[in-house]
């Protein structure tokens, strides 16, 4: 029965019951963590094997000879370079090998722009304003970014096939301080939203107002599938750019963070030679070259991407059940109640869950009181700041699956309380 059709009278009486079923729940002392999507320990041993690959017995010499032990290769080693240029969809030669971490290379490629413009453009921090457009929800860690560099954040929607691209294209084309938009353009965080073709090839027609507007294209989940016969697939956007006369407006990023071990994985951007050339002049000064023997210890533990993508199915074998936890039990006892709405990921490493306006930082609370940690309430928007306080990012991965059965009973049980608190406090 919807808890919108309810009698205040009615309403009270099933406060009375939700609260004490919340109290049991506080009792048990519960300590559980859901605030990020970090792999689990089962999904960590799948990469284990990554350990013995390279010995002091085993020659570490690349195929293009270089010894990897050594100085050298600021772009990376080729068949590194091969490996993850399968794996973001793109020739070997518009790709860099970086680090560890692509949200580095993100804000290393923000912080460039700041002090030395993008190829020849005034650098970002002698301009007065700069803007960036954020899809929201969206990955609270670029708008952290952006946010640290002073750069404003304008807020544009999410649809079920992507960004609002009306929007998008009447704020790039009208002002030039708009320098960028945050994208994850498959299985989104949060919502595991992936964009359409159409969305993609809007993206790849933009008419920017500034001659430095980039999109930042952060694939983050392009190999994250849970299903082997249900996938979402988009189209490639260097080449739809390039086909549209704009090679220079992407740049696309992806790490193996969550392929292998997050922390110790391996990046790369992928971008048309113009900004490529111009971001290995800066980094000839960062840096000597990135880790080659993590490097060659990913091309040696997989081989070659098919030996990736088979790892990946065993993430999957081990992520899908978690994902069916969170997603019957938001059925079974919040469907039909008329008081959130949810997604359906058919990959990536979230849910997104909309309670009733002005809910979300409530839901969250009571969680955290009871024992579940949960990411932020507005996390999820520019400045914590969700205008509906409705947005609320499940991550089902890390938690085992008795604790995540736990933390899913007393998340339902939160959001019925906030609910009901809501409709009584309208009525």
């Amino acid at each position: 029965m919807s808890y919108k059709t309810m009698t205040r009278d009615e309403l009270l009486k099933l406060r009375d019951e939700i609260e004490g079923q919340y109290n049991d729940l506080k009792a048990k002392g519960l300590k559980l963590d859901m605030s990020r999507g970090k792999p689990n320990k089962e999904q960590l041993d799948l990469s284990m094997g990554m350990i013995d690959t390279l010995a002091a017995t085993h020659e570490l010499v690349g195929e293009q000879g270089i010894d990897c032990r050594n100085y050298g290769v600021l772009d990376g080693i080729v068949e590194a370079k091969r490996l993850l240029s399968e794996m973001i969809e793109c020739p070997i030669e518009n790709i860099i090998i970086y680090g560890n971490s692509s949200l580095n290379v993100m804000y290393d490629t923000v912080a460039r722009s700041m002090t030395h413009g993008v190829m020849g453009s005034t650098p970002w921090a002698k301009l007065d304003k700069i803007k960036f457009l954020c899809p929201v929800p969206g990955y609270d860690r670029h708008f952290a970014i952006t946010e640290f560099f002073g750069i404003e954040m304008i807020n544009i929607p999410m649809n079920s096939d992507g960004p609002d691209m009306d929007m998008v294209e009447k704020l790039v084309s009208e002002d030039a301080s708009i320098k960028g938009i945050w994208c994850v353009p498959k299985y989104s965080n949060p919502s595991g939203i992936s964009y359409s073709d159409e969305v993609v090839r809007r993206f790849a027609r933009l008419k920017p107002a500034a001659e430095d507007f980039r999109i930042y294209w952060d694939n983050a989940y392009c190999i994250h599938h849970l299903y082997e016969d249900d996938q979402d697939h988009i189209i490639e956007i260097l080449d739809e750019c390039a086909k549209a006369g704009n090679p220079d407006m992407v740049f696309k990023f992806c790490s193996t963070s969550k392929v292998t071990f997050p922390g110790s994985g391996i990046a790369a951007i992928s971008a048309s030679k113009a900004n490529l050339d111009f971001i290995k002049k800066q980094m000839t000064v960062q840096t000597i070259g990135h880790d080659k023997l993590n490097q060659l210890r990913h091309v040696k533990f997989f081989g070659d991407f098919n030996g990736m993508l088979e790892h990946m199915k065993r993430h999957a074998e081990i992520l899908r059940p978690k994902f069916r936890i969170v997603l019957d039990t938001l059925e079974k006892e919040l469907g039909g109640l008329e008081i959130a709405q949810w997604t359906n990921p058919k990959g990536g490493y979230f849910i997104a869950l909309d309670t009733l306006d002005g809910c979300a930082k409530k839901v969250v609370s009571l969680c955290k009181e009871a024992g579940v940690v949960m990411t932020s309430a507005g996390a999820t928007y520019p400045y914590g700041k969700d205008p509906h306080d409705s947005n609320i990012r499940i991550a089902p991965t890390y938690p085992s699956n008795e604790e995540l059965r736990e933390a899913c009973e007393v998340f339902v049980t939160c959001v019925k309380l906030a609910s009901i608190d809501k409709l009584l406090e309208n009525m």
